[in-house]
């Protein structure tokens, strides 16, 4: 079994792309230029920083290739495009995204509930998007089994055929693989389990788990895949986000959480977190609520209060 020894957990910022994808107010470009810009400054090696799907059917995200034009791209830093088709990835090549992130869901229901196609036509187009992919030197491929962990449709996913489209994006090409737990359904033993076979077929430094806090086990599912190996994870900035084509999809695992419990914890992330924690505060203007992040409400277990008064004159 492949297996990255290094402690590191890598997190990946996608609150550009999979926060604001579903939020009701209009997000101006300069801010969530803005946004990416500010992410850029905490330490991460990958952004998600937009998608090129129908403007019809994504409104939120149709300024995709002005975000990628007017960002300004930290060094070491990969920023991310998902792409749905051809088209989508032949307009994020021409914005000059570093990564191409494509989606197909192990649900036969929710990929054509998602991608309004089968999942037979996915793979199709896949191979036409890694052709073109090819001839752009230097870019980067990814793609996510959505679904992996359970559909809100169909239930329980067999485990088997999870692998089996992890081992096909592989033999295709395809060099990063994420298994993502869209609706929240995954609980801990089925992650370590699922993991464990995954790693059997990608490398860890390949594999990536998409985790949501529908139900309230993202942090304990992130402890548990990385108890596995798996040592690469997706968060949202404020715990941002959710599938708009999953009923009961919630936010994210929040980014600041998952770096305050390893920072507490001992595990490393590189991340700033003081600074992840004061660009989170500033989302519920940015985006007109509240937002779930726990940590950037509570503070830091470091971050002390001064003494009452009255504790003073006992």
């Amino acid at each position: 079994m492949t297996r990255d020894d290094s402690e590191q957990l890598i997190v990946q910022e996608v609150a550009p792309r999979d926060g604001l994808q579903i939020e009701a107010k209009w997000v101006e470009t300069q801010d969530k230029i803005a946004l990416i810009d500010g992410l850029s400054a905490c330490g991460f090696t990958r952004i998600e920083a937009g998608s090129f799907v129908s403007p019809k059917a994504i409104p939120a995200l149709r300024d995709g290739e002005a975000v990628f034009q007017g960002i300004a791209r930290a060094p070491g830093v990969i920023y991310v495009a998902l792409v749905p088709n051809v088209k989508g990835a032949q307009r994020a090549l021409a914005a000059c995204a570093d990564e191409l992130n494509l989606v197909m869901s192990a649900s036969e229901t929710h990929n054509r509930a998602n991608m309004r196609m089968s999942c037979e036509s996915s793979l199709a187009g896949f191979a036409e998007i890694i052709r073109i992919t090819n001839e752009s030197r230097g870019v980067k491929l990814n793609a996510t089994v959505a679904t992996a962990f359970g559909c809100p449709f169909e239930g329980r996913i067999d485990e088997e055929r999870v692998v089996s489209i992890a081992r096909t994006y592989r033999e295709m090409g395809v060099e990063g693989v994420t298994l993502a737990d869209t609706t929240g359904m995954a609980n801990p033993r089925q992650v370590e389990r699922l993991v464990s076979r995954v790693l059997e077929h990608v490398p860890a430094a390949s594999l990536t788990l998409h985790f949501h806090d529908t139900r309230g086990l993202g942090l304990a599912n992130v402890l548990a895949a990385y108890g596995a190996g798996a040592r690469r994870f997706d968060a949202a900035l404020g715990g941002l986000g959710g599938c708009p084509f999953a009923p009961g999809a919630s936010g994210n695992i929040c980014t600041e959480d998952v770096v305050n419990m390893c920072d507490e914890m001992g595990i490393p992330t590189g991340i700033d977190l003081q600074r992840l924690i004061a660009l989170s505060r500033t989302l519920p203007a940015l985006v007109g609520h509240e937002v779930p992040g726990q940590v950037a409400k509570a503070g830091r277990n470091c971050d002390l209060h001064p003494v009452p008064d009255y504790v003073r004159t006992i």
